[in-house]
């Protein structure tokens, strides 16, 4: 994700505004936006396609049941996924958005989005300023959130970002969300302070979902957005910093950039890049490396690395006793990785086999330098002195394949495979989503998932990854590449690539969670897929799908949330990728699934059709 002025006017504006203290964002949770309805609204699809959500999905948690008829004057409860952005300094969903011809920003504020955000947060969030912001431009519309207070009540972890619009005042809020005793005033006020709720600002309501739940905090839960004052509070220090930044960013940043050693930006390469790469510009020095086991030279062009250290090829050899077999801890294709105390810091390093894998490794330098996530491996340095290596963060815990299918481990419980598959959709769904341009992985399965010591899962080998600026449309390759049983078919048989290839493979790895079996089945010569088709095709699916759940598991599972996992495998894995729902729903599915998990909640899960209904957003 690209990080230009309109980031670093941000970081000002949240060190010098007067925020409460409870607004450092803890946690993530299902949230609702409220959407006010105007003449100008149309129909449900305009706003579903605005917010990236599915018209069931708005139509359960607005209690509606004609999408075709919007009442001006009334609002939707749009869903949306409360998220910790920038370092958990405030709890708010990133939308993605396409300018068209005659936005601005404060046209998108207040006219697109109804008042759900400002013109000054969107320039304080996004990389354009708001005095030039291009026809095309790809955004984040920010919507601020809450997920609740775990000091002020335990009892509320589920609310409404709210727009007050002209007329309305605190007693009228509590009125329509049936919150108006004296002791919920008084929280509403608690939740939102500093506002003044007759002067037009944003505000956090607690609500209900659709099965009647406020979605009750433990007591350690805590977290909530930046309220509609403190949103006030940001504008009005961006008003006054943003000028002294902008000359700051000029004289400090732009000549410290200009001077700092740049490297590996490769050239065009058709299967890997099409139009710009992540961050800066081409340039066109060449490094010349010489690969010690074959005596073959390559130059790879170069290309600004802000956010890696170049290590001496000396010091990776002897972290890792000269490559030595004991340090081994994995490998592939592409290149063998090691164990290495680096530098007090513990390190998986992998140097490539040969110097023909250069490709891979521009590809993932290229986009793990200037990609950052919770989600994703983090990429320490790198070094091109003898070999082309690699140095990732230590991920100590193994991947998803060796939890399934290696013996000696414990089995994961289906809470643990519930939160593996969320965080791996939140990874895949920060690369589709929140980069520019967008990053298709091309290689998901359940080896590249990683999981750390507390069971958390992350997205790992972007050795095949392809940038593309042409977001979820479809681009090809001259050959497909990635890992039979999780390609999808357009694109092993035509090169078709989009982020639906992702969406394919992440299908094919639900399946796995389920069942812990290989993505294809030797013994009956069939994909998982394949398999899992034919079971939930049957009248009774729940029984079907009791044959196929890993034996592990034994009777600790609930039955309804498996069949809602398979469910949703079996859209992602649909034979026409438009089919396929998005990444961002696939998260807000497996967050309704997560949530109904942590209970058991039998009853509550079996009910709750907007899960079902998630699974068509596309």
């Amino acid at each position: 994700m690209r990080l230009g002025l309109g980031f670093s006017v941000l970081l000002v504006a949240l060190a010098i505004s007067p925020l409460p203290s409870e607004s450092s964002c803890q946690r993530e949770c299902d949230a609702l936006a409220s959407y006010f309805v105007t003449s100008e609204t149309g129909n449900l699809s305009l706003v579903s396609n605005l917010f990236g959500v599915s018209n069931e999905a708005i139509m359960t948690a607005s209690n509606i049941t004609n999408k075709d008829i919007l009442i001006a004057g009334t609002r939707l409860s749009v869903p949306i996924q409360c998220q910790c952005l920038a370092g958990g300094a405030y709890s708010a969903d990133p939308i993605p958005y396409t300018l068209v011809r005659g936005d601005t920003y404060n046209i998108i504020a207040q006219d697109r989005f109804n008042n759900l955000t400002t013109s000054t947060w969107l320039a304080a969030t996004n990389n354009y300023p708001a005095i030039n912001v291009p026809e095309g431009a790809k955004i984040n519309v920010t919507v601020n959130c809450s997920c609740g207070d775990a000091s002020i009540s335990t009892d509320y972890g589920y609310f409404e970002t709210y727009p007050l619009r002209d007329g309305e005042n605190l007693r009228s809020v509590a009125a329509a969300f049936n919150f108006s005793s004296p002791e919920n005033l008084q929280l509403l006020r608690e939740y939102n302070p500093g506002v003044n709720f007759s002067s037009g600002d944003i505000v956090f309501v607690p609500t209900k979902d659709s099965n009647g739940s406020y979605h009750p905090l433990s007591k350690q839960s805590s977290g909530s957005g930046i309220s509609g004052g403190a949103v006030a509070g940001i504008a009005a220090a961006v008003i006054v910093v943003v000028l002294a930044l902008a000359i700051y960013v000029y004289f400090g940043i732009y000549r410290k950039r200009k001077a700092r050693k740049a490297l590996l930006l490769p050239s065009t390469h058709e299967d890997n890049y099409v139009g710009h790469g992540l961050g800066g510009s081409s340039i066109t020095d060449k490094v010349s490396l010489q690969s010690p086991r074959t005596g073959s030279a390559v130059s790879i062009t170069a290309f600004p690395v802000d956010k890696s250290v170049e290590f001496p090829y000396e010091e990776l050899a002897k972290a890792t006793n000269n490559f030595s077999i004991a340090n081994k801890i994995g490998g592939g294709g592409f290149g063998d990785v090691f164990f290495a105390e680096l530098r007090g810091e513990k390190a998986a390093i992998k140097i490539l086999k040969d110097i023909s894998s250069k490709e891979e490794f521009l590809a993932e330098l290229k986009v793990l330098t200037h990609v950052h996530h919770l989600n994703l491996v983090r990429l320490i340095g790198y070094s091109i002195d003898v070999s082309l290596v690699l140095v990732y963060e230590f991920i100590d815990n193994g991947d998803l394949s060796q939890h399934l299918r290696r013996s000696g481990r414990t089995p994961l419980s289906w809470p643990a495979r519930v939160q593996i598959a969320l965080d791996s959709a939140r990874g895949l769904e920060y690369i589709h989503e929140h980069t520019v341009p967008v990053c298709i992985h091309r290689d998901i399965k359940s080896a590249n998932i990683l999981i750390d010591k507390n069971f958390r899962a992350k997205v790992a080998d972007f050795g095949l990854a392809r940038l593309t600026d042409v977001g979820h449309s479809s681009v090809q390759t001259r050959k497909a590449a990635g890992t039979m049983g999780y390609m999808p078919p357009e694109y092993v048989r035509y090169g078709d690539v989009s982020t639906k290839v992702d969406v394919f493979a992440f299908g094919v790895v639900l399946f796995e969670l389920i069942s812990a079996k290989e993505a294809i089945i030797v013994a009956e010569r069939k994909g998982l897929t394949t398999l899992f088709e034919g079971a939930l095709s049957q009248p009774d699916p729940k029984e079907e799908l009791k044959k196929l759940i890993d034996p592990n598991l034994k009777d600790e599972y609930p039955i309804d949330a498996v069949l809602k996992m398979a469910l949703l495998a079996k859209a992602c894995t649909q034979e026409e990728p438009q089919l396929r729902p998005s990444m961002r729903s696939i998260v807000v599915a497996l967050m309704t699934l997560s949530s109904a998990t942590e209970d058991w909640d039998l009853g509550a899960l079996h009910e709750n059709q907007s899960f079902v209904n998630l699974m068509s957003g596309r």
